[in-house]
C-alpha cells in the first residue's frame, strides 16, 4: 500500500481529488516500479484534476506529470534497483498515473538518469516548467541570440516557466524584462535576475498596426494570443519569439510583416514529447554550465496533503513560480 492523490469522477463534470491508499497493482504496466522522492505541480496537472478531457479521460486517475525518484523494480537493462532517476513529459500524469504518489511505474524510454551535480530537490523545482525554459533558450541561442544585441521579454514571468526563463537568461547575461500581471511579486522577478519588469497589459491590447515600435531582440512567451502577436511585431531585426504557451489564447492572430520585413523567427518548443536525448541535454546543462544557484526564490514546498488546495490556485491564476511536492 501507498500514498497518492487521487482524482475521481463524481458525474455531472465535477471532480475531486483527495490523498488516498493505493496498491501497486493499481499502476499501470511499465518496466520500472520508481519510489517518488519529489514531485511538482504544472499547470497541466490542473487540468487533469479538473477532469479536462484533452489531457485526463480515465478516472480515477493519479496527476503529476513529474517525478524525480528511486528505481525499485527494473526490467530494463539500462537501470538498475538504486538508480536516481528524472520522468517528465510523455503521457505520465495523464492517462498514466503520475507523481503525486509514492510509487509510479512507467516504461524505461521515458526515464533519464539524475544526472551528477543535480539534487532530486532541485530537479523539480525545475519541473516540467524548467525543462520548457531551458529548451526556449535553447532555441534562442541556436537562433543566433547574443546577449549585447539587445533586450530580451519574457511574458508571464511570474509563472513557472516564466520565472526560470528569467533566471537562466539572466545567468547567461542577457538584459531581462521581466512582463507579468502580478507586479506586487516584483521582488522575486528582481532577484532572479530581471533588469526592469513592465505590466502585461502594455502587450496584451490587440494592436491594428502590422509593425510596432523595435523594442526587443528576442523573447520568451509563455501567454500566446495578442501577447505573442505583439511580441512578433515589436521584434527587432532577425530577432526570435520562442513560443512555449497559450494561457491568453491559443489564436495567433498575426500578419507575415514582422517576418519578411524584419526577419523575425518565431521559434516553437514542446517539453512533452521530444525524445529523451533532447531532455537529457537540457537537464545536463541545468547539473553544469546552467546551474542555478537562486532556486529558493521561486520555490514554494509543500506536502501531498496541501496540494488540491494548490491545484485550485494553478486554476485561478494565483500560483508564484515554482511549487515543489515532497512526497515523504
Amino acid at each position: 500500500m501507498f500514498q497518492a492523490l487521487v482524482t475521481e469522477d463524481l458525474g455531472e463534470r465535477k471532480y475531486q481529488t483527495t490523498l488516498k491508499k493505493r496498491e501497486l497493482a493499481d499502476l499501470h504496466e511499465g518496466d520500472l516500479l520508481i519510489e517518488v522522492q519529489y514531485s511538482s505541480l504544472n499547470y497541466k496537472d490542473a487540468l487533469s484534476a479538473n477532469g479536462n478531457p484533452g489531457v485526463t479521460r480515465t478516472f480515477p486517475h493519479t496527476p503529476g506529470i513529474d517525478a524525480v525518484g528511486v528505481v525499485k523494480v527494473s526490467s530494463s537493462a539500462d537501470f538498475a534497483e538504486g538508480d536516481a532517476v528524472i520522468v517528465t513529459g510523455y503521457d505520465l500524469g495523464m492517462e498514466t498515473h503520475g507523481g503525486l504518489a509514492e510509487y509510479i511505474r512507467v516504461p524505461a524510454g521515458w526515464a533519464l538518469p539524475l544526472p551528477e551535480g543535480l539534487s532530486a530537490r532541485d530537479a523539480m523545482i525545475l519541473g516540467t516548467a524548467g525543462l520548457t525554459a531551458g529548451l526556449c533558450v535553447s532555441k534562442l541561442l541556436q537562433a543566433g541570440a547574443v546577449a549585447e544585441e539587445g533586450k530580451v521579454i519574457v511574458t508571464g514571468a511570474t509563472g513557472g516557466v516564466g520565472s526560470v526563463a528569467v533566471a537562466l537568461l539572466a545567468k547567461l547575461g542577457f538584459e531581462v524584462v521581466a512582463s507579468t500581471s502580478k507586479p506586487e511579486h516584483g521582488e522575486m522577478l528582481t532577484t532572479l535576475g530581471a533588469a526592469e519588469i513592465i505590466d502585461r497589459k502594455l502587450l496584451s491590447e490587440p494592436q491594428r498596426k502590422p509593425l510596432l515600435a523595435q523594442q526587443w531582440q528576442n523573447a520568451v512567451d509563455c501567454v500566446g494570443g495578442d501577447t505573442l502577436n505583439n511580441l512578433l511585431k515589436s521584434m527587432g531585426s532577425s530577432g526570435s519569439v520562442a513560443c512555449c504557451g497559450l494561457v491568453a489564447s491559443a489564436d495567433l492572430p498575426a500578419t507575415v510583416m514582422p517576418f519578411i520585413i524584419r526577419d523575425v523567427n518565431l521559434l516553437g518548443v514542446d517539453s512533452v514529447f521530444i525524445s529523451l536525448q533532447k531532455k537529457q541535454a537540457i537537464w545536463q546543462k541545468f547539473a553544469t554550465e546552467w546551474k542555478l544557484d537562486g532556486l529558493e526564490a521561486l520555490t514554494t514546498e509543500i506536502t501531498l496533503d496541501q496540494v488540491p488546495a494548490y491545484l485550485d490556485k494553478l486554476v485561478q491564476g494565483q500560483n508564484i513560480g515554482r511549487t515543489l511536492v515532497r512526497i515523504k
